[in-house]
């Protein structure tokens, strides 16, 4: 049957979309690569949503979402720091190399979701996909900006291990998923929604690495309210 290949499909289009941003990184040309994450995040959405909707749910489209998803929001990313890096002297030159850590970490953050079932309704550590707009927008804010300071490299080295850490760190995170439209169970997550839009509007695109950071935080503070 046709159908069963649809989810599989478009499991491909992501990771095609992710050797695309990869390009563009290494070419310095962090908006064409955030785009190209973008496009991926939202093949990935889908191919989930497709492989329910048809019923054709398989082991293997399970793994090959992780390696897709590991190549658009692990390995995109940290092309996007390792190119970042390079346009600055540095006197270790192994230095820019450290960013491909993230894509390694991003890789056991994925094996972990396959094997944890507590992630039907939320997330435990930071989902990939909002690590790697988080790296995606930061970096071509700076870019578009022309932000430099002196320690700006260990600024994002620090960055990129601190992400590292929270990719499989054993923090609870909220996902927008709704049982009810009510305010009442839904505090943190209508916050986080209305919240998005002023840090858009006064950020622009560095606004989602904002976005990003304020979920970690509101995510936090919901553990320690039991929201």
């Amino acid at each position: 049957m046709i159908k069963k290949h649809i989810p599989n499909t478009i499991t491909c289009c992501n990771l095609i979309s992710g050797c695309i941003a990869t390009y563009f990184a290494f070419l310095s040309d962090f908006e064409m690569a955030l785009l190209f994450i973008v496009i991926g995040a939202v093949f990935d959405f889908f191919d989930g949503m497709s492989a329910r909707l048809l019923g054709v749910s398989s082991p293997i489209g399970k793994e090959l979402d992780s390696l897709a998803d590991d190549i658009t929001f692990g390995f995109a990313p940290s092309a996007i720091v390792f190119s970042y890096l390079c346009t600055f002297h540095i006197d270790l030159p192994f230095v820019p190399f450290l960013a491909f850590v993230m894509a390694a970490f991003s890789a056991l953050r994925l094996a972990k979701f396959n094997l944890d079932e507590r992630q039907a309704l939320g997330f435990i550590g930071l989902p990939t996909p909002a690590n790697a707009l988080f790296w995606g927008s930061l970096i071509l804010g700076l870019q578009q900006n022309d932000i430099a300071f002196d320690g700006i490299v260990w600024v994002i080295l620090l960055g990129t291990f601190v992400s590292c850490y929270l990719l499989i760190a054993e923090i609870p995170m909220f996902a927008l998923k709704f049982k009810h439209w009510g305010w009442k169970g839904n505090e943190i997550k209508y916050i986080f929604v209305i919240s998005c839009i002023p840090l858009l509007l006064l950020l622009g695109v560095s606004g989602f690495a904002a976005i990003i950071a304020w979920y970690v935080l509101l995510s936090k503070i919901a553990v320690l309210t039991n929201k």
